[in-house]
């Protein structure tokens, strides 16, 4: 049996689960890190006297910053090793938030707002490949599912902190603390973190394989296979090469619509149901729905998937997404309703974003895995980023709530669509000397 062949099959130990637990940590900084701008805006703005433009450009610096971080900083964890780049890409992050904390001009912030965002960036692509891998197959997609929910906790973690520490210690704070446990977090990833069985195998590091497999509690008897069909070289160009072509295609446009459904809903949802008559009270509450729907969608994907096929839970996902997307806003004048549909669309477009995580690790061979998932998220970035700034303009050009949420609810169903095909990536089986390997 092969190491990868007795991870996927055989029951995850502790430790496998204490790596999904540290990876579920890694998330929640990346989901403080990614909002911490959003709750020191106004105290930001006042100070550094910034009108809506400036304002929205650090809104949207981190992710420009992540969407370079996958595309440039991820691929080199193919080259050397997951946990060689999550503690680079953590030791980035770390510069961004304390400098972000010591920031005195608005041009100062903008440029470590993108730093910090490069360092989220390669994190997210490699504690994603990480989850995968040290997974089995039966719980892969709720591995996956809890560490995607971390991402809402550590948001909430960082709105909490705001209201208690900026009335009293000022935005710098909220950044200084993020600093703190981003620094706490390089700690414990250096010392728990054990390198990818599958990026050394790749590599035919024979004894450091049996070494983490001994870690992670997998002392049966195994063989350390050489990657050899596998093997490739961790470039962007080799997710084009072959049958990976179109599988790259269709993940780069379901992600970046996907995201851009996922950014849409959870940014502009409180200003439109106050365009639609709501006050803004009530618009601020159905986006705490939004958000905690998101937690649950997550945890619901991932319990999903030890019993379903993660592509047909996230198909399902994405053609329930278009339907509720559109009953939201429709309940407008009806808010109990809505606010109930409210959590459900944060749910199913949290579960779809986590269904992609799940997804796009598994379409790739191990010697291109991270680089194909951050690429995936790069690109998925520009979506990110235009989403909420198309809508601005949209709104502006008098088209109604309504009309907004029924064009988001098409992107995300399209989704279903552009991910027929995709499939688990499978080794091409050649023959040596006689024999099929």
């Amino acid at each position: 049996m092969d190491i990868r062949h007795l991870i996927d099959t055989t029951r995850m130990s502790t430790y496998q689960w204490f790596i999904i637990g540290l990876a579920s940590f890694l998330n929640a900084l990346d989901g403080y890190d990614l909002v911490a701008m959003a709750f020191t805006s106004s105290a930001v703005s006042e100070e550094f006297a910034l009108t809506g433009a400036p304002l929205g450009w650090l809104l949207s610096a981190a992710l420009i910053g992540i969407g370079l971080g996958s595309l440039f900083l991820a691929p080199l964890a193919d080259r050397y090793g997951r946990k060689t780049l999550i503690l680079a890409a953590l030791a980035i992050d770390l510069l961004g938030l304390t400098m972000s904390a010591l920031a005195d001009s608005f041009t100062e912030l903008l440029l470590w707002r993108v730093v910090t965002g490069i360092g989220v960036g390669g994190i997210l692509a490699c504690v994603t490949v990480v989850v995968s891998e040290f997974s089995n197959l039966r719980f892969r997609g709720l591995a996956i599912s809890i560490y995607s929910a971390g991402y809402g906790l550590g948001a909430s973690l960082c709105g909490v902190l705001a209201a208690q520490f900026i009335p009293v210690y000022g935005w710098r704070s909220i950044f200084a603390i993020g600093a703190a446990l981003t620094a706490a977090s390089l700690a414990l990833t250096a010392f728990a973190l054990p390198e990818s069985v599958d990026y050394l195998r790749g590599r035919g590091e024979h004894a450091k394989v049996r070494a983490v497999a001994r870690r992670i509690g997998k002392t049966g008897e195994f063989e350390v296979r050489e990657a050899g069909v596998d093997k490739q070289s961790a470039s962007i160009a080799e997710l084009f090469r072959g049958p990976l072509r179109a599988t790259t295609i269709k993940l780069w446009i379901a992600f970046s619509l996907i995201t851009a459904g996922f950014q849409f809903a959870n940014q502009w949802t409180p200003k439109l149901l106050t365009e639609y008559g709501l006050s803004a009270q009530q618009g601020i509450i159905g986006g705490i729905m939004l958000s905690f729907g998101g937690t649950i969608g997550s945890l619901l994907f991932g319990s999903l998937t030890t019993r379903i096929d993660a592509r047909r839970v996230l198909t399902a996902f994405t053609l329930l997404s278009a339907v509720v997307l559109v009953g939201f806003v429709s309940a407008a004048a009806w808010p109990t309703l809505m606010f109930a549909l409210g959590v459900g669309v944060g749910m199913l477009l949290n579960g779809c974003v986590t269904g992609m995580y799940t997804v796009t690790p598994q379409a790739y061979p191990a010697a291109l895995r991270t680089t194909g998932v951050g690429s995936a998220i790069g690109i998925a970035r520009g979506g990110a980023v235009l989403a909420p700034i198309v809508v601005g303009y949209l709104l502006d050009a008098g088209w109604s709530p309504t009309a907004l949420y029924s064009a988001a609810a098409v992107l995300v169903g399209v989704t279903a669509l552009v991910l027929v095909g995709v499939r688990e990536y499978t080794a091409p089986v050649v023959e040596r000397e006689g024999v099929r390997v």
